[in-house]
């Protein structure tokens, strides 16, 4: 990943009742493969956490980072002005919400044919390594896996004007209110909610199995094919495309899944940025035994399914309908 300009301010702030003081680069840093395998751990750290997506807001209400980021792009402002101007926002959010700060990251880089800003707060850790002499001390590393304040954009699809999901920005699980506000500096609108997409994908899939009175054996190979297309997808930080998907899940038909959500008005996205948890979650539970075979969705398991413990029991809620049918036919 071709690293284009890349700057580090940083933002120190030593206690809850003091205001973080910025100490800003004024110039960018140079070329190195260190930033280049920082870059990658952070891209690859990144992809797993859990983020929101959206887009910039209109013209109407666009905010100062977005504003500034366009004049950047535009030639209009040299990268130190414009990340300078970045931080003082970042500084901002921090003497509000956040007891320490850190270094700031900006990185703009490509990645094939497209290009990416990168912002994020870092913050340190400590470390252990050996001396010359090869006795134990300690020293500040860089904590890659601590992302309070972290956004990446799309700058090839922003420009491009066909998304509403080019800016994938953190979720601090432990403040709502410093989500709303970080997303609020970015002037962001969310476009796709990840978690609700991906699980409605998932669900449209296990319908379609159904539907297509899928075996075992099949339908345990085709959830497989689509978890592990999906969880690599995530990994890259890239979005699951439904006509990809839908090719795995039929090969000789690869538009049919695709034309069975769209009769169906599942309501998804062209395109759904993968949630990591939801996907862990989605394996299938099999068995087979005296003449009796079942299979289904784990997350299925608490919901329309059941297991009792104490009486060795499974429990369906929810009889499919065909099995249903078969059931009154049996009773006459």
């Amino acid at each position: 990943m071709p690293i284009l300009q890349s700057i580090v301010h940083h933002l120190d702030k030593s206690a809850d009742d003091q205001n973080a003081t910025l100490s800003a680069a004024q110039s960018p840093m140079a070329e190195s493969a260190a930033m280049e395998s920082l870059l990658n751990h952070f891209n690859a750290t990144f992809n797993g956490k859990t983020k929101g997506w959206g887009h910039f807001n209109g013209d109407g209400s666009q905010s100062a980072f977005s504003k500034s980021l366009s004049e950047y792009l535009a030639g209009n402002l040299d990268f130190v002005a414009f990340t300078q101007q970045g931080a003082e926002g970042f500084r901002t959010l921090i003497d509000e919400h956040l007891p320490t700060g850190g270094p700031l990251l900006f990185v703009h880089a490509r990645q094939g044919e497209a290009e990416f800003l990168t912002v994020a707060l870092l913050h340190y850790r400590e470390g252990f390594t050996l001396d010359e002499q090869f006795n134990v001390t300690t020293g500040r590393q860089l904590n890659l896996n601590q992302m309070t304040l972290a956004v990446r954009i799309d700058l090839t699809q922003w420009q491009a004007g066909q998304s509403k999901q080019y800016i994938a920005f953190t979720r601090d699980r432990g403040g709502k209110k410093l989500s709303e506000e970080f997303q609020a500096f970015l002037g962001c609108t969310e476009g796709v909610d990840a978690t609700s997409e991906t699980r409605t994908l998932l669900k449209a899939f296990s319908d379609y199995v159904e539907s297509e009175s899928m075996d075992e054996s099949r339908s345990r190979e085709k959830t497989d094919a689509v978890i592990d297309y999906a969880s690599d997808q995530s990994k890259r930080g890239e979005s699951i495309t439904l006509e990809e998907f839908s090719s795995l899940v039929d090969d000789e038909r690869p538009d049919a899944f695709y034309d069975y959500i769209r009769n169906k008005d599942y309501g998804l996205s062209p395109e759904i940025p993968p949630d990591k948890r939801t996907l862990q979650q989605f394996r299938r539970f099999t068995g087979r035994a005296s003449g009796m075979s079942i299979s289904f969705d784990s997350h299925l398991l608490g919901d329309s399914i059941e297991y009792n413990e104490t009486q060795d029991r499974l429990i369906i809620k929810k009889v499919p309908d065909k099995l249903k049918a078969q059931l009154l036919d049996q009773r006459g």
